[in-house]
């Protein structure tokens, strides 16, 4: 009886320190892995196999995107400081990217060619996308981008 009773509080013991452990080393290495160096990478990556094909491998948009195609649809914008990429908080670049132009995105009928992304890349794809995208953008522009977000989030909040 008295074994049993020693050998339970320390198995205890050491099931709460390797929960422990693990509680504190995950954290870490997930971090690591997703180092802001190695989110620009990934998403340098994954803009130049996909984004790239409209938005151009400069980020410079196609020609005369302000100007409706035969259409009625608009030009794919450039995401450097001349678009309007950076007007618009991560959120909303986030879901623009992953859903398309639909609700509550776009108007319900409104056209584009811009595709929902969400079946081809990963949450963590569109995330280092819009990383890479902001890492191209002046010092200035990136402040101003970063007051943005944060009125947003504080909406969220109200």
């Amino acid at each position: 009886m008295f074994l049993k009773i020693i050998r339970y509080p320390a198995y205890v013991t050491l099931l709460c320190m390797a929960v422990l452990c693990m509680a504190v080393v995950s954290p870490m290495v997930a971090q690591a892995e997703n180092t802001k160096n190695d989110q620009l990478k990934r998403g340098e990556l994954v803009y130049k196999r996909f984004c790239s094909l409209c938005h151009g491998a400069n980020l410079e948009g196609q020609k005369n995107w302000r100007i409706r195609k035969p259409n009625g649809r608009l030009p794919a914008p450039p995401h450097d400081e001349t678009g309007h990429t950076w007007h618009h908080a991560d959120e909303l670049l986030f879901g623009i990217t992953k859903l398309g132009m639909i609700p509550p995105y776009a108007p319900a009928d409104y056209k584009s060619d811009m595709p929902a992304w969400g079946d081809t890349l990963s949450d963590d794809d569109i995330w280092a996308v819009i990383a890479y995208i902001k890492s191209r953008w002046p010092e200035e522009t990136r402040k101003i981008q970063a007051d943005i977000n944060n009125e947003a989030l504080q909406r969220q909040r109200e």
